[in-house]
């Protein structure tokens, strides 16, 4: 392709570009696959096509808009175009100079979304608009509110969504179709025919782990405790769902709705405290079965804290409880005796295993809990030619989390093989430039098919890879393993629908330009 440099396009990704020069496209493409080089092809041919116009392409973040502006620099011819980053740090009267001036301006949601409602520029001689992570164009998010007004004001609209997956809910992918104005949709997996023959091989290994006695008997004590305040709930008649830490959090959302518009409702109000007491625990029953023992009991120790400082009457009634007493108390003891969570120990067997068969291996491991990801680096970091560092994204409470260059620093000392292992919470999951790694282990499986499928795609794509999944036996590690795959499945069936959807939308259109 003319003014396409250092790069070949594969076969399916020519194909799918021919799809989206012509319509606006929902491009559903593993990660690693060159999703960027479809955006940078289409950028090229809409820039010829309309010379003068403008492309914007959104990322979610700063740092992933600012990979997504080196990938073109590098790609194309030095004068081939003005390039420019928009962020909050940019003042918007110089934002407003430099739309002037720019022909493809890089940018997150937010900062188009906060200059169009201000009026600083309008979007009619934009050419073309390219939302990467498109799967978040749903509900209010900033990608909506620019989609639609480029599609009102743009003399040549032309939309390009880019995902790893969309989501399995039908109605969600729709969602996101509609917000996006598009008109095809181009799906790929790791099975396709036009893909197989780019990819290498990728091995799946799931550890099943048994859930110990010591474990089970502070798990017991908390559920007839959990059940109680569930109970209480029934009984005053405000939970009819179900009793899971996502039902609760909605059903709080509720009461605390109902309570905002002042009605000050007594049952309400005593509900309020044990819907918040009942996730509390729900909380703890997720990191004794799923995470370490040490994460358990530190957060039991916050809740003392909380009570202590008298931050909710439910606190302090929880604490006062003897389940809640003899719970914290066993987990003293057991973590005195140097006893942990079973996962913690098979994981560190697996790394000891993974490195003594290959030297400069690099290792993501993932899990959801920033205190999680602290306990396995430490542990890690006890074997020898282990170079271990957490990867977690900015706190915005109380600044323990990353910042941006602390980020990037991170991720150069891994591709240079001075770190060998990535402990790393859901900040690693999306669009960061991240070295493909030998090994993605999940330290617990997660029920999101779009998080399980970002996550699975850091490997196998230019070197042989393997995913391993820990799954503590009879805990919600199984049911949350079983949904996701599940889930992956149904995105399949869904866009496969959405397809012929489309199909068949067009055919009638075509024979109603005929009649």
């Amino acid at each position: 392709m003319k003014f396409l440099e250092n790069i070949e396009p594969r076969g399916y990704q020519a194909k799918i570009f021919e799809t989206c020069e012509n319509k606006n496209c929902l491009v559903v493409l593993p990660t690693g696959l060159g999703k960027t080089l479809i955006a940078l092809m289409l950028t090229i041919k809409r820039m010829e096509k309309f010379p003068g116009e403008k492309v914007i392409l959104l990322a979610p973040t700063k740092p992933l808009a600012e990979q997504h502006l080196n990938y073109f620099k590098k790609h194309l011819p030095e004068l081939f175009a003005d390039m420019q980053l928009f962020t909050g740090q940019v003042k918007a009267e110089q934002r407003k100079k430099i739309w002037g001036t720019a022909d493809i301006i890089f940018s997150t949601p937010q900062c188009i979304a906060n200059d169009l409602k201000k009026g600083l520029y309008k979007l009619e001689n934009v050419c073309l608009l390219i939302e990467d992570e498109a799967h978040r164009c749903v509900k209010n998010y900033d990608y909506r509110y620019v989609a639609k007004i480029y599609q009102n004001q743009s003399a040549h609209p032309r939309i390009l969504g880019l995902t790893a997956s969309p989501g399995s809910e039908k109605s969600k992918i729709k969602e996101i179709c509609r917000n996006l104005f598009i008109e095809e949709v181009e799906l790929r997996t790791r099975q396709s025919q036009d893909i197989t023959k780019h990819l290498q091989e990728l091995k799946f290994d799931k550890k099943i782990i048994n859930f110990p006695s010591e474990l089970e008997e502070i798990r017991h004590i908390l559920l007839n405790l959990f059940e109680r305040y569930i109970e209480e709930l029934k009984k005053r008649h405000i939970l009819f769902g179900p009793s899971s830490k996502t039902g609760l959090i909605k059903l709080q959302k509720t009461i605390t709705r109902s309570l905002s518009t002042g009605h000050k409702n007594f049952n309400y109000l005593l509900g309020a405290s044990a819907c918040a007491q009942a996730i509390k625990i729900q909380h703890a029953l997720e990191l004794l079965e799923t995470q370490t023992l040490a994460s358990f009991n530190k957060y039991l120790k916050e809740l003392f804290n909380q009570a202590a400082k008298k931050k909710s009457k439910g606190v302090v009634k929880l604490v006062a409880n003897p389940e809640f007493n003899f719970a914290f108390m066993r987990s003293n003891e057991l973590l005195a005796k140097k006893i942990e969570h079973p996962k913690l120990i098979e994981l560190k067997k697996i790394i000891k295993e993974e490195i003594s068969k290959k030297d400069n291996l690099k290792i993501l491991i993932f899990t959801q809990f920033r205190e999680t990801a602290k306990s396995i680096a430490r542990e890690l970091n006890q074997i020898e030619k282990v170079k271990a560092k957490i990867f977690v994204g900015q706190a915005k409470i109380n600044g323990s989390g990353l910042s941006q260059k602390e980020q990037k620093k991170i991720i150069n000392e891994f591709s240079s093989g001075k770190i060998n292992i990535l402990c790393a919470t859901c900040i690693a999951e999306e669009g960061l430039d991240i070295p493909e790694v030998n090994i993605v282990i999940f330290y617990e499986p997660i029920p999101s098919a779009i998080r399980m499928i970002q996550r699975a795609g850091r490997t196998a794509r230019i070197i042989k890879g393997k995913i391993i999944v820990l799954i503590t036996k009879n805990t919600r590690d199984e049911s949350f393993y079983y949904v996701s795959r599940a889930r992956e499945k149904k995105m399949h069936s869904a866009i496969d629908s959405i397809k012929k959807d489309f199909s068949n939308q067009n055919k009638t259109d075509i024979q109603k330009k005929l009649e």
